[in-house]
């Protein structure tokens, strides 16, 4: 994340009830568990925080 953070306003990771799990960058959503039906692997969200980037 470090390498990011002269790209990124923001990083939220959104926490609630009811199997929700999102993360949104400068306000964009990039995962959703609702949306795929299942936890982010390890590295998944920060590779795409890198592709958003690029």
């Amino acid at each position: 994340m470090k390498n990011f953070e002269h790209l990124i306003e923001s990083v939220t990771l959104i926490p609630s009830e009811g199997g929700r799990f999102e993360v949104a960058v400068n306000g964009d959503l990039i995962y959703s568990k609702l949306q795929t039906h299942r936890h982010a692997e390890p590295g998944e969200v920060v590779n795409l925080i890198s592709k958003m980037v690029s």
